[in-house]
């Protein structure tokens, strides 16, 4: 967050001597000193001073001068008609802004106009749409702690988190600070609000939201309940103990804080939940299965991107809901894979579906303005183009078949009586503004109807005076006018004057004419002006009153979005189903058994894509090994994503799949360093493992890739050898394990439930001359087989990827020479004088090599048999190059390893 430090300095070292504006500006950044004040001056919102040049710099804004009595004062404005797009770069700039509008109309106002900060706004209580992204979730989040009463533990940490936009509201608890942090990474906050006694750190959390200190006294039980008490009759209904309560009471507190003090109404869906009672996807899982964003270097579509053809934002949110708690409940999955089953069979009730749902607009942030009082009379009717949907949503279901379809239609109430006050009540085609007419349908009040009329019969009286007028003077220049400071006039030029009526009155000497009133007139513009601004009142009443009762069937009106948002995402996944040929998963099997299993990001960026099977079923955890770039990675994501999708309720890339119920997803793919953190890359690939090695269970299905490749050889294959028994021994989670330690693969041999599998390669001739026409061309063919890899072909990678020609040359002659050589006794001689593990040959640690120009251990002159030695030294230092190439584990040899051993071997032949 970026710090504002209350009032600005210059203000506070001369307040006395402030204009009574600057004072009034004064007092409100006083009272709000951790918010950048927006300050309603006119038709722009004003910083003053250093908040001045700070809000300049940010919005990269010319930076003016205010003069008075007083002096001098920088001030920056920003048009309050495009205020949004400002606030949304402040806030991107970590910044929580207060708003302070006129609250009383200037013209009426007896000296200084009256100001009040009348909205908050930080990252997570945004309202506005335009500050908002379509069918997303802006979470606010809480976390508090609390002593338990029983003996298990000590601690109680509980998480609360708010989309004030919609009025989504949940609350869970979790027994230790690093479970919570886990649920607020899922949550995935915009903000957290911190409890005074919280245990956990939001610090701790990968992502940039921003952390809120809040009243103390709002995290109190006795006040948490109370605020509690305004939403739901029973709070322990709600929460399951004295954590939870402080967390969602204080996290409402906070909510109705920035929204004006008012209480929510329409936060009435406050559901506690059990993290346990979904498939639980960690940061790292989200993030390395790339459901919602996209790791590579450059952004590409996402599992999201591939499932979102929903016709609406309600679905789209739906979606991403489903998507970041899959369930591991089998009836409701196969309750919704029923569902998928039959709309995916019905493609004219789907297409039916999704034309209907596309005039449906985001009903939960639609009410959400109602019941908040700041839906304008164009909500009003886009909520009735929306329950105008419904019946023929219902229809179209009407003969349905699956349980869950049918509970959808019983559950779509069509609101005719909503449908019916609005579509009374309010115009076709009303204006943005709700203040100054036009907005209440005709025949909707009598007495509104009745000024109306009035009004118009006045101007209709106006309108064919000038034509009267001219035929009684017989002026043929004159005309009929009105302005808003002198109201209606009849207006004649100067040489026409000497023919003006008695009974025509001045009202205005212009250069070139006379503007004059009747009495008639000045009796129809008062009755005009009158019923106009009566029938306005009255309108903005009538409309008020309309919103008000519309904002009282909110929970009726929350029920229906929630019905349609369900099901725009069944239709979706049917859709995308038959698009792209998913088969319907059966679940509740021993292991995982895919056949021909896609995956489903990958495919769509392919001309080609290779299917490939998976069978962990007899043997739970398996090896997999091949080249670099052969799709091992892919592979073990596809597997994953294929659970995931399964416990959503969609069908799945695959001919068929047989999978079990998966209670969590574990990756360890990829890593990088941490610097800030004070963590390596090799450190964070530990934390991650711990974490997995941890928690995992046997419903478990774990991701390994390239475990304990950031240090030594034999650290690193000792590090993956103990990690691949445990899981094995003691886990017994379904694993999959790419790795380069071949040595690694030994293991399969030893323990009976672990398996090798391999990409396949082809090779084939390359006629280039410049390799002499004879060397082996390798071809990927992302093909998965039984068995471990014979090789990395991390030589051939190296061509693929530009490497100097004469660097790949060279490399693949001293990987000819290793595998055509002796080994000549060359002894494994680790640097930390570690055992090797049992499966891993004794010769096969490069740290047995020197990297700093001398010779390998055991290939010095002294150790040498007599008959290698010659008079000039020659040819044991040939024989000496030839044992330490012998001696390379080409497999595990890391590049700039290699590079330094080239290096040292060219030394030894030059001297």
């Amino acid at each position: 967050m970026t710090a504002v430090t209350g009032p600005p300095a210059k203000m506070r070292a001369n307040r006395e001597d402030l204009t009574p504006m600057l004072s009034q500006y004064y007092e409100l950044c006083a009272a709000y000193d951790e918010f950048l004040v927006l300050f309603q001056v006119g038709d722009f919102y004003e910083t003053f001073c250093e908040a001045a040049e700070e809000t300049a710099r940010v919005l990269e804004l010319t930076l003016t001068q205010r003069e008075d009595s007083t002096g001098t004062y920088p001030m920056t404005g920003i048009p309050i008609d495009n205020a949004a797009s400002y606030v949304e770069t402040l806030l991107d700039a970590g910044y929580r802004v207060a708003i302070a509008d006129q609250v009383e109309d200037a013209a009426e106002a007896s000296g200084l106009v009256d100001r009040a900060v009348t909205q908050i706004v930080t990252p997570g209580t945004v309202v506005d749409d335009e500050l908002l992204s379509p069918g997303s979730t802006n979470y606010v989040a809480c976390v508090a702690s609390a002593e338990r009463d029983d003996s298990e533990a000590t601690t109680h940490h509980a998480v609360a988190a708010v989309d004030v936009s919609t009025g989504e509201c949940l609350v869970t608890s979790a027994e230790t600070p690093e479970r919570a942090l886990e649920e607020l990474q899922r949550v995935a906050p915009a903000e957290i609000v911190v409890g005074p006694d919280a245990a956990v750190d939001p610090a701790d959390l990968d992502g940039d939201a921003m952390r809120t200190e809040f009243d103390a006294d709002a995290f109190a039980s006795s006040a948490a309940r109370e605020t509690l008490e305004k939403y739901v009759p029973r709070p322990d209904a709600v929460v399951g103990n004295d954590a939870e309560l402080r967390a969602v009471g204080a996290l409402l507190a906070y909510a109705e804080y920035t929204q004006g003090d008012e209480t929510l109404d329409y936060v009435s869906r406050i559901q506690r939940y059990d993290p346990r009672d979904g498939l639980r996807l960690d940061a790292t899982a989200l993030r390395s299965l790339e459901l919602f964003e996209s790791q590579g270097p450059s952004a590409g579509p996402t599992l999201f991107d591939v499932l979102d053809d929903t016709a609406c934002a309600l679905g789209r949110r739906r979606l991403r809901q489903w998507l970041r708690r899959p369930l591991v409940d089998r009836e409701r999955i196969d309750a919704r894979l029923d569902a998928v089953e039959e709309l995916a069979s019905r493609s004219l009730v789907r297409e039916e579906l999704h034309d209907r749902l596309r005039d449906v607009y985001d009903v939960e942030r639609l009410v959400a303005r109602v019941s908040r009082g700041r839906a304008n009379a164009r909500d009003l009717r886009s909520l009735k183009t929306t329950l105008d949907v419904v019946p023929d949503v219902k229809a179209a279901l009407e003969d349905a078949e699956s349980d869950r379809l049918r509970s959808l239609f019983e559950s779509l109430d069509e609101l005719e009586d909503v449908r019916d006050l609005v579509g009374r009540a309010i115009a076709s085609d009303p204006p943005m503004e709700i203040t100054e007419g036009g907005v209440i349908r005709e025949g909707f009040d009598d007495e509104l109807d009745e000024l109306r009329a009035t009004e118009r019969e006045g101007r209709q009286w106006v309108a064919d005076l000038e034509a009267r007028e001219r035929e009684r003077t017989e002026i043929d220049s004159l005309s009929v006018g009105h302005n808003q400071v002198h109201g209606y006039y009849i207006e004649v030029t100067n040489p026409n004057l000497d023919r003006v009526p008695d009974d025509y009155t001045r009202r205005q000497t212009l250069k070139n004419s006379e503007r004059f009133y009747t009495p008639e007139l000045k009796r129809r513009e008062d009755e005009i002006f009158g019923a106009s601004e009566r029938a306005d009142a009255l309108e903005y009443e009538l409309f008020r009153e309309v919103r008000r009762d519309v904002g009282e069937e909110s929970e009726r009106i929350q029920s229906v979005a929630d019905a349609l948002a369900t099901i725009d995402v069944l239709a979706t996944l049917a859709s995308v189903a038959v698009e792209n040929e998913y088969a319907r998963p059966e679940l509740g099997a021993d292991g995982i058994r895919i056949e021909a299993g896609r995956h489903p990001v990958v495919e769509r960026q392919q001309d080609s894509f290779v299917p490939n099977p998976t069978d962990l079923t007899d043997a739970r955890l398996a090896l997999v090994t091949g080249p670099n770039m052969s799709g091992k990675s892919t592979y073990m994501r596809q597997v994953a994503l294929v659970v995931v999708l399964a416990q959503v309720g969609s069908f799945v890339p695959a001919t068929a799949a047989r999978l079990p119920m998966v209670d969590r997803v574990f990756t360890r793919v990829g890593a990088s360093d941490d610097i800030a953190g004070g963590q390596s890359t090799f450190m964070r690939e530990m934390s991650e493992l711990t974490t997995i090695l941890h928690h995992a269970t046997e419903q478990s299905l774990v991701l390994l890739d390239e475990v304990g490749r950031g240090t030594s050889t034999a650290d690193g294959l000792a590090i993956a050898q103990a990690t691949t028994e445990f899981l094995h021994d003691e886990v017994g989670a379904t694993t999959l394990f790419a790795t380069h330690y071949h040595e690694l693969t030994a293991v399969a041999d030893e323990l009976s439930g672990v398996r090798n599998l391999h990409f396949t390669v082809e090779r084939g001739r390359d006629g280039d001359s410049d390799r002499g026409g004879d060397d082996a061309e390798v071809t990927f063919l992302h093909r998965v087989a039984e068995g471990a890899s014979s090789s990395s072909y991390g030589v051939e990678v190296a061509r693929m990827a530009g490497v100097p020609s004469s660097v790949v040359a060279r490399s693949e002659q001293l990987v000819a020479d290793s595998q055509t050589g002796d080994d000549g006794g060359v002894e494994s001689a680790a640097t930390d004088g570690a055992e090797m593990p049992s499966a891993r040959p004794a010769n096969a640690s490069l740290t047995s090599f020197s990297t700093n120009g001398h010779s390998a251990a055991g290939t010095d002159e002294t150790s040498m048999p007599a008959e290698r030695q010659s008079t000039d030294g020659t040819d044991d230092r040939l024989r000496e190059v030839a044992e330490t190439l012998r001696g390379v584990d080409v497999a595990t040899t890391t590049p700039l390893e290699a590079l330094t051993l080239l290096n040292d071997l060219q030394r030894t032949l030059d001297e």
